[in-house]
């Protein structure tokens, strides 16, 4: 263990006392997206200095019981956080989970990127959704087959970001295609070339994309069945993990 590692586990748990108030930090978060909005707490905790570096987080129990979360989802956002380099877990006595120290160096980005952001998710949020409605309306289910195989292979890219995110697009945009309009076509390839903008300002955590690929199986199996609202209710969920991410590990300028 390095002097700096020791030094961060010798770090009192009771400073979380001078971090400020963290009890929006661990109020209970929403079910369907709780991967998600647990790492948009705590990387947005961590990233404003609530939790600051070489802080030791609550044990689990706890946070499992303020954020209304299982553990399970609680140590798959732990996971995300720690592959990011936001997170460090210790091991053997005064272990823990604890914030790193450093913290990850990330290039800031500008101001009217960050005042921005939000803005291009309303426009991804109000686009996809769209989308997944009318290709649940007029898709013939053949021409899932291809996105099915977009699903699969995205598995097997979740240490490689760049191809992921070529394969994520080529999913996206594809479903603009089975809805046969193509002026969302072109909107759909607009809206992810900013959404790759941001997105390449952040940490590419595998149990990120994981979730994420989990949540494009939901969508296509409603839109398969022609099921509208149940597609809907699945792109929105799936946008809605995204803007988490986005909210938790986007670099201040």
């Amino acid at each position: 263990m390095s002097s700096g590692t020791r030094a961060a586990a010798q770090r009192p748990a009771n400073r979380l006392e001078a971090a400020g108030s963290l009890e929006t930090v661990f109020a209970p978060v929403r079910s369907h997206t709780a991967f998600e909005e647990a790492v948009d707490r705590l990387g947005t905790a961590i990233r404003l200095g609530l939790l600051p570096p070489g802080i030791r987080l609550p044990p689990e129990r706890d946070l499992c019981e303020k954020l209304g979360i299982a553990r399970s989802t609680l140590r798959q956002a732990l996971v995300a956080l720690g592959q990011s380099g936001h997170l460090r877990a210790l091991r053997g006595r005064g272990g823990g989970t604890f914030v790193a120290d450093p913290l990850p160096p990330a290039a800031p980005p500008s101001p009217a990127v960050l005042s921005a952001w939000r803005d291009i998710s309303d426009r991804r949020s109000a686009l996809e959704i769209g989308v997944a409605v009318l290709a649940a309306q007029r898709s013939d289910p053949a021409a899932v087959d291809p996105l099915d195989d977009l699903v699969w292979a995205l598995d097997a890219l979740l240490d490689d970001f760049p191809a992921y995110r070529q394969a994520d697009v080529r999913l996206h945009v594809g479903l603009a295609e089975a809805t046969g309009s193509p002026r969302l076509v072109s909107a759909m390839t607009e809206a992810q070339g900013e959404m790759t903008g941001l997105i390449s300002l952040i940490a590419h955590p595998p149990e990120v994309l994981a979730s994420s690929n989990a949540q494009h199986r939901v969508v296509l199996h409603a839109v398969r069945a022609g099921q509208e609202m149940r597609a809907a209710r699945a792109m929105a969920e799936h946008v809605q993990g995204t803007e988490h991410i986005l909210a938790g590990l986007l670099p201040q300028a």
